[in-house]
């Protein structure tokens, strides 16, 4: 689950990059009682032999950036840092705002102690846990392309084994299921819907970062699918937790979620010449930087303001008027800093802007739920 689920939002989609049978093949082999796990390599292998230097180009870099799993990170030597360095807790936020988005649209979220123990578990296992998952999993796959952009990055610079991390995506992933399917037993669920949205929250978060088919090598298809990860898989587990998923909430989070690609346009940025080395094509390395931005933008701003036109359409003006009024703040960074330099501002920006777009999702939310 991208995600939940990984499967919404500081929305942070940015350095967002979500069953057993859906997790990186993998071959096992005893030896003299030793047990050696090795994931598939990637076809990526055989472009690209880059070697990693030891420490970061900054030896300044920031301790906070480490623990949030951000650019700019100091160099670290604790494995348990590292290991939360690899779940990116930046990228949980966006998940954990889709939970209570969710809970809030069910119109059944009470402010007593068993509901809230409900939504903190569901916040768990969408962020910390199938969040994680991801970004582990994300790192592991990516770690051709970050020995050219980040070569300084966890996996690429060997400060973490091979073993230690496919044993981290295994338990995140086995975590993160095993609570899907706790929240179904408490909340007596018939169907164990929180599973089966957290079993398809992770397999389509393999199939984003995984060969054959890796999604993200196309940057339409890959990042509409992070895009619904982080904002329609967490609405979709907090709505079905205390109330029901119908059509009309699926196909608007599925609307929103083409935000989420704009957002998820914002990232690909930085990491232009390793797709291109690789063949990645992100849609700045398609179209070109200038083109791509202008898509960014108008996916983020052109989703919003049909959501609006859909509330007004539905009688509540209100809350269609309040949702236009947060996508004036977000137009206005996206001109003071993302079109001016999207690599340079890509933080700044999203720092500005994002806050008013997850307030947009609670405001969509709440609108559903009268």
């Amino acid at each position: 689950m991208a995600s939940l689920l990984n499967t919404v939002s500081s929305v942070r989609l940015s350095n967002a990059r979500t069953t057993p049978r859906f997790l990186p093949p993998i071959s096992l082999s005893l030896h003299r009682r030793r047990l050696v796990v090795r994931a598939a390599e990637t076809d990526a292998n055989e472009a690209v032999k880059s070697q990693a230097p030891d420490k970061a180009p900054a030896g300044s870099g920031s301790n906070f950036n480490q623990l949030l799993g951000i650019k700019g990170a100091a160099k670290e030597t604790n494995k348990w840092k590292i290991r939360l360095q690899l779940t990116k807790p930046v990228t949980w936020p966006p998940l954990v705002w889709g939970v209570v988005c969710g809970a809030a649209a069910s119109g059944n979220f009470h402010w007593n102690l068993e509901d809230v123990a409900k939504s903190i578990v569901c916040m768990i296992m969408s962020g910390p846990c199938l969040t994680g998952y991801t970004q582990t999993l994300n790192d592991w796959y990516d770690r051709e392309i970050d020995a050219i952009n980040e070569p300084y990055r966890p996996i690429p610079s060997g400060a973490i084994s091979e073993n230690e991390v496919i044993t981290q995506i295994w338990l995140l992933l086995l975590g993160g299921l095993g609570l899907a399917g706790l929240l179904d037993v408490w909340a007596g669920h018939d169907f164990p819907i929180v599973f089966y949205l957290a079993l398809g929250g992770s397999l389509l978060s393999y199939i984003y970062s995984a060969p054959p088919l890796k999604l993200k090598q196309n940057g339409w298809i890959g990042n509409f699918a992070l895009g619904a990860s982080y904002i329609s898989l967490p609405w979709w587990a907090g709505q079905a937790l205390f109330g029901t998923l119908n059509p009309d909430i699926i196909v608007l989070t599925l609307l929103y979620s083409i935000a989420g690609l704009g957002i998820a346009i914002v990232n690909d940025f930085k990491s232009v010449e390793g797709d291109r080395a690789l063949g990645l094509q992100s849609l700045p390395v398609a179209f070109g930087a200038e083109t791509a931005k202008w898509i960014c933008v108008g996916a983020i701003d052109i989703t919003q303001l049909s959501v609006a036109g859909y509330l007004l359409g539905a009688g509540k003006p209100y809350y269609a008027l309040a949702l236009v009024g947060l996508i004036i703040p977000q137009v206005i960074f996206q001109f003071q800093y993302f079109l001016k330099d999207p690599v340079k501002y890509d933080v700044k920006y999203q720092a500005s802007a994002q806050p008013f777009l997850v307030l947009g999702l609670l405001v969509t939310a709440l609108a559903t739920s009268h």
